[in-house]
């Protein structure tokens, strides 16, 4: 169902169900927390607009950012009792439908332009968190299979929940703890393993103290972008003190060497496992790292490829690789 009198995202994927964004009328029937979360903005609206149109939520609240994304996984994708301990990483939905989307669309350049769907489409993602959604994603829009990888055993105990809540993942989505922090592929591949591709959200950060300043900075442009309003209840919102509206935990958002150090060991151990993985991908925050992660790619003899993305404001990309030929690629059986 479409939002009435929505604007269009265009920047969005043209298959993401958010291009039209939120109805939260139909939103909120589905899951009903959400309601204390929502409020009229009357800021820079048409005033022609409806209540409906003009309604949202406060981005910079981390527990109405989670109620939304329980409401979208709910409405949108089938999926249950959704859930993430405090301070794990709540993922931007929209956004990471998108990098589903357009993995969807490499996928199909190789396969005579038709998407691959179905369980024989086997995924690894590369920190599934605890909020396992990439694999909840993939499985619901295309019927993928998937592998969540992750060094934190509480991440992986709360995706066993939601794979628990929700049987249609049980078949389709498995779980497994990488035992050494060091390595990224090493105890996770096997000389038996066959992934069609790997997906990953790697740590932006340095240091916990960067990861913090980060978060900060960016939740107070939330703050300060986002107008006084009035809630249904007739109450003022009350400024928000900047916090981790995103959550995370330290796994999530920093390493040692930060995005740019995570994905040069990826790339590395990916050559390891050459005609294991058709397509190896990853996130790529900064673009300031691309020239580096490219002379990295053709030192390992990778052919590789960059995907630009943009939600609203905000300019995001992965880069994805392979050691096959094009003729090998064509040869992969889904």
């Amino acid at each position: 169902m479409k939002p009435t009198k929505n604007t269009e995202k265009i920047t969005l994927h043209p298959r993401n169900l958010h291009r039209f964004g939120y109805d939260f009328k139909l939103l909120t029937l589905n899951s009903p927390e959400l309601e204390k979360f929502v409020f009229v903005n009357n800021h820079n609206i048409d005033s022609s607009d409806s209540e409906q149109t003009k309604q949202t939520i406060d981005f910079s609240n981390p527990d109405a950012v989670k109620a939304l994304n329980k409401a979208l996984l709910i409405t949108n994708y089938d999926i249950k009792n959704w859930d993430i301990p405090a301070n794990f990483l709540c993922p931007p939905i929209p956004g990471r439908a998108d990098y589903i989307h357009f993995l969807a669309d490499l996928l199909a350049s190789t396969n005579n332009g038709v998407i691959p769907e179905g369980e024989n489409v086997m995924g690894l993602d590369i920190g599934v968190g605890a909020n396992c959604i990439y694999p909840i994603l993939g499985n619901s829009i295309y019927g993928w299979s998937f592998v969540g990888t992750d060094i934190d055993e509480n991440a992986l105990l709360n995706c066993k929940k939601i794979i628990g809540h929700n049987p249609k993942l049980a078949e389709t989505v498995s779980l497994q703890l990488q035992v050494n922090p060091r390595f990224i592929f090493k105890n996770i591949i096997t000389p038996e393993d066959r992934f069609t591709f790997t997906i990953c959200n790697p740590p932006f950060h340095s240091s916990p103290d960067e990861a913090t300043k980060g978060n900060l900075r960016k939740v107070t442009n939330l703050t300060q972008n986002t107008p006084k309003a009035t809630t249904r209840g007739g109450t003022k919102r009350n400024e928000i003190k900047p916090t981790l509206n995103f959550g995370g935990q330290n796994a999530e958002l920093w390493c040692e060497g930060g995005e740019l150090g995570f994905i040069k060991q990826m790339v590395f151990e990916s050559a390891k496992y050459p005609m294991q993985c058709l397509w190896f991908t990853t996130l790529v925050s900064k673009q300031a790292n691309l020239n580096t992660i490219y002379k990295t790619l053709n030192l390992v003899g990778a052919i590789h490829k960059t995907i630009e993305m943009a939600q609203g404001q905000k300019t995001s990309r992965f880069v994805a690789w392979t050691f096959m030929s094009p003729a090998q690629q064509k040869a992969w059986k889904f």
